[in-house]
Formats: structure tokens, C-alpha cells, sequence
């Protein structure tokens, strides 16, 4: 462990150690599925708040944010800008929707309405983003472990992997929610103290900070042109606006917790308590990146390992010095902002305050890594297993099934943040994953529960179209130059929007087509009861 102390090292074994004593804890409790899954419905308000807040705040945020405001501006705070408009529509329409149908899958509903295949498609996409999502988020805590300890970061993964795994498997939701409660404090904590380190060790306190940051433009929140070829302030606006429906109205994560509340009131709580605990603690994370960026411009020569680093690792093992040295000059702030803050965690952090930065940023983890594992196996039980190969589940078989889907997810996860190592930008990749998964599912969603008339057919159709846009957007820029004509002008982020929009509004257009087909040959009497 090379630079960790012994009393860094006892403050993150005590928390590990808690954590796992938490899953064994709520263990004796969870004798039946529904417990397991939805906690019986006796999770106050508050608490599923705090824990929709941690999951919220991830080490995408913990370690993305500040990375993304060091290399960049503010650009990216516009995504919690969104949120209000995202948690109204939420809080409105899809918390008393999913209280009504009494089902723990959020998915159950779209085969009702289209049959089979809108949920297999809608929890394909829910899966493939929660890989994302976890993936992204163990790249992230072992980016900065490895800083710390020197171990590899396949090695921090599996460690850190298992401890998740255990108590999830043994804790069900009710253990996610509380060691949510407490991982969503820690980690705020952490940002404050964070904070005020960089600002204690910079010379001219906040007022520097905010002179260099106003020379360099950092607290920009992007252009207001209506540009959507690139990220400014609408193309982030909508990005958010549409991710933050997404996770509120339809990802599995979230509406798993409303059947946790006593009441859809305090679900309806849960979302606003969320949102005004987010959106500050967000702010704080780019006032962190723009203040480590001050303090980098007036210490230059304390950044420089951290550039041969990322230069080195962008070189062939044969590179020479020079060659490494003539990288590194070259790189921009946005090259090696994600190691910015582990680096200065290492330097500038002194003992036992270690330890309690690599607990909230461990928290910032597993927090959302632990909810995106119970929920994924609620998904794979209700939707798949019990829907294709076991109709007929016993409640000690849908146990057995629930602890295994955990148990795989998680270890696909993993899997998935090794084949990140050596990506630029962590929230980078999970903005641009997460909007292409979830473009699908959420059009396909607003269609089921806006529109009544819509039949199979044509959400059917309409998704497929939207498919294949979501596709071409994607993958168009790798395109030959002679077909440069055909690639995606817009930004990446409005993939989401696009996706969306162009499933849910064709599905209304053929809906409203053939319900005018029917109309022009339908009898007077009839034409009248189609109308009213």
C-alpha cells in the first residue's frame, strides 16, 4: 500500500466492515421476495430521498464532475439544471401510475399494453445501461484507488466487487436503502472536506480561485446559440431533461423504491428531497474541479507526474523520456482531468483524512453500484426467468434466482469497468451510453402511458425506426469520407432526444393515420363513437 497509512487503512476497513454488517443485519429479515424487492412497502419518505440522492451521486459525480469542470467549464452542470422540470413530470404522473399497478417491474406494463416484446426490448435496454452504469462507476473508484495504494485496477475492482455482492445478496433493498442513507452523507462530507483542503493549500484562497476560473472561462455554461451540432446549454438542457425522465419515470432503479414508500405521497417526496439535496451537491462538485484547476495553474510543476503518467499510458511500452515528455506537453486540461483529484488526494491529503475521501468516494460507489445490482436482479427474475423459463416460482426458488442475478451482474460489471481502462473521460462514456440505451426504452414508455389508442403494430414499427436512427446517430461518424454527407450532424448527447422523440411521435402519427383510415370508412354512427 503505498501511500496509505495505518489509520487510513483502519478507517476504510471499519467502513467495509459496516457495510457488510449492514447486509447481514437486514439478512434475517428477508425471508420472502417481496421483502427483498420492495422492503414490504415500509421505507419512509426521507430515507428513500437520501437513497435516491446517493445513487444519484456517484463516482461518475465524485470523480466525473470535477475531471469534466478541470478540463472544461460548467457545462455539464445544465444536466442538474434539468432536473426540477424531469422530477414534476415524475412526481405527477408516473409515481401514482406505478403505486396503481401494484407491479415491482417497471417493465410489466408494456406488455400488457404491446405485447411481449416492448418488455423484453425495454429490459434489454435497462440491462445494457445498467452494465454501463456499473461499469463506469468501478472504473471510477479504481482510477482513484490505484493512485492510492499502487494496487491494479482489476485488483481493486474484484475487492471492492465482493464486498458490494455480499451485502447486497444477503441485504435485499432495505440494506441498499440505508447503507444509502449513510453512503449519501459520507460522501458529501467527503466533497466539503475536499473542498476545503484545496482551498487551505491555495495561495489567495477563493478569490484566486475565481479570478483564474474567470480568466479561463470555466464557469461557462456552455454557448446559448441554438446549436445542436454542439454541447451547449440547450443540447445539455435537453440531454438532462430527458436522461433525468428516464431515471425517474422509467429506470427500474427509482420506481423499485417508490413500492418501498408507506404511501405514493411519500414517494412523491422521495423524488423532490433527491432533487434540491442533488442539485447543490452537484454545484459543489464543479466549484471542486474549478478550484483543483486554480490551484494546478499556480502550482504547474505539481501536474506535471500526472501528465507523463497519462502521456506514458497513451505510448507504446518501447517510448522513450523524450517521447513521453514531448506527449505530455501536448495534452490538454480535458486529456487527464479525471486524475487530477486522485493525484492531489495522494500529495496534498494528510493521513486519516485519506481515509475518510477514500470511504465517501467508496460510498459514491457503492451506493449506486448496490441498487443498480438489486435492481437488475429484480428485472432478471420478474421479466425474464419467471416470464420465459418458470412461471411458477416458488418463493424460495425466486430467492434463489434474485441472490444469483445479483451475484452476475455484478460480476458482469466488473467486467465491463476493466474493458474501460484507458477510456479519456469516465462521464464522458456514461453520458454517451446511457443516452443510447435509454432512447429506446423511453419513447417506447411515453408512448404505452400517453397514448391509450396505439396499438402493437404501430409501436412496434415505430420503435424499429427509432432503432435504427438511434443506430445510424451513433455510428454514422465512423463513416468514410466519401459518404461524409450521411454522418450525424448533431451532438452525441441528443441521441436521447432524437431517439426519443422520433419513437413516441411516430408512434402518435400512425396511431392518428389509421385511426383516420378507420374514420373515412366507418359508417356515420360509428365515425361518432370513434370521435367521443
Amino acid at each position: 500500500m503505498n501511500n496509505l497509512r495505518l489509520l487510513d487503512l483502519a478507517i476504510i476497513a471499519l467502513y467495509l466492515v459496516a457495510m457488510i454488517a449492514v447486509g447481514v443485519y437486514f439478512a434475517r429479515k428477508n425471508k420472502n421476495p417481496e421483502q427483498y424487492s420492495s422492503a414490504s412497502g415500509t421505507i419512509p419518505g426521507w430515507a428513500i430521498g437520501l437513497s435516491i440522492y446517493a445513487t444519484f451521486l456517484s463516482s461518475n459525480t465524485f470523480l466525473g464532475v470535477p475531471g469534466k469542470a478541470f478540463g472544461t467549464n460548467w457545462n455539464a452542470f445544465v444536466f442538474s439544471i434539468s432536473m426540477p422540470l424531469a422530477a414534476w413530470v415524475a412526481a405527477k404522473y408516473f409515481v401514482p401510475f406505478y403505486r396503481s399497478t401494484g407491479e415491482i417491474s417497471a417493465y410489466t406494463h408494456l406488455e400488457k399494453r404491446f405485447g411481449s416484446w416492448a418488455r423484453t426490448y425495454a429490459v434489454v435496454c435497462f440491462l445494457l445501461t445498467q452494465l454501463a452504469r456499473i461499469g463506469s462507476i468501478f472504473f471510477g473508484i479504481a482510477l482513484t484507488l490505484q493512485a492510492l495504494t499502487g494496487f491494479s485496477m482489476e485488483m481493486i475492482m474484484l475487492v471492492t466487487g465482493v464486498c458490494i455482492i455480499i451485502y447486497t445478496v444477503l441485504g435485499g433493498i432495505e440494506a441498499v436503502i440505508w447503507t444509502e442513507v449513510v453512503q449519501g452523507v459520507i460522501k458529501t462530507f467527503g466533497a466539503l472536506l475536499i473542498l476545503y483542503l484545496i482551498i487551505e493549500n491555495m495561495p489567495g484562497g477563493v478569490a484566486k480561485v475565481v479570478e483564474i476560473g474567470q480568466q479561463d472561462g470555466k464557469f461557462s455554461l456552455g454557448g446559448f446559440a441554438p446549436d445542436f451540432t454542439q454541447s451547449t446549454f440547450w443540447v445539455v438542457l435537453l440531454y438532462g431533461f430527458f436522461i433525468n425522465l428516464n431515471n425517474f419515470g422509467v429506470d427500474q432503479n427509482y420506481v423499485q423504491r417508490y413500492h418501498t414508500a408507506t404511501s405514493a405521497k411519500q414517494a412523491t417526496k422521495s423524488i423532490w428531497l433527491c432533487v434540491w439535496l442533488y442539485l447543490p451537491a452537484s454545484l459543489l462538485f464543479f466549484i471542486i474541479g474549478s478550484a483543483l484547476f486554480a490551484y494546478y495553474q499556480v502550482h504547474p510543476e505539481l501536474i506535471e507526474a500526472v501528465k507523463l503518467k497519462v502521456a506514458a499510458e497513451r505510448l507504446p511500452l518501447t517510448a522513450t523520456a523524450a517521447q513521453i515528455s514531448q506527449t505530455a506537453s501536448q495534452l490538454l486540461p480535458s486529456d487527464y482531468g479525471d486524475k487530477v483529484m486522485p493525484h492531489f488526494m495522494v500529495t496534498k491529503i494528510p493521513t486519516g483524512f485519506v481515509g475518510l475521501i477514500v470511504s465517501a468516494i467508496l460510498s459514491a460507489a457503492m451506493s449506486t453500484i448496490s441498487s443498480g445490482m438489486n435492481a437488475s436482479a429484480t428485472v432478471f427474475t420478474a421479466d425474464i426467468y419467471e416470464r420465459y423459463w418458470n412461471t411458477k416460482l416458488t418463493g424460495r426458488q425466486m430467492m434463489r434466482a434474485l441472490h444469483l442475478g445479483t451475484v452476475v451482474v455484478g460480476l458482469l460489471g466488473m467486467g465491463t469497468g476493466i474493458a474501460m481502462i484507458g477510456i479519456k473521460s469516465v462521464l464522458d462514456v456514461w453520458w454517451e451510453l446511457s443516452g443510447i440505451f435509454a432512447a429506446g426504452m423511453l419513447g417506447l414508455f411515453l408512448l404505452a402511458v400517453i397514448s391509450r389508442q396505439t396499438s402493437n403494430h404501430e409501436a412496434l414499427t415505430a420503435t424499429i425506426i427509432g432503432v435504427v436512427v438511434i443506430l445510424w446517430m451513433t455510428f454514422s461518424a465512423n463513416l468514410p469520407d466519401n459518404l461524409a454527407l450521411l454522418r450525424n450532424p448533431l451532438h452525441k448527447s441528443m441521441i436521447i432526444v432524437v431517439g426519443t422523440l422520433t419513437i413516441f411521435l411516430l408512434g402518435l402519427l400512425l396511431t392518428k393515420l389509421r385511426r383516420s383510415r378507420v374514420a373515412v370508412g366507418a359508417p356515420h354512427d360509428e365515425v361518432q363513437q370513434i370521435v367521443h
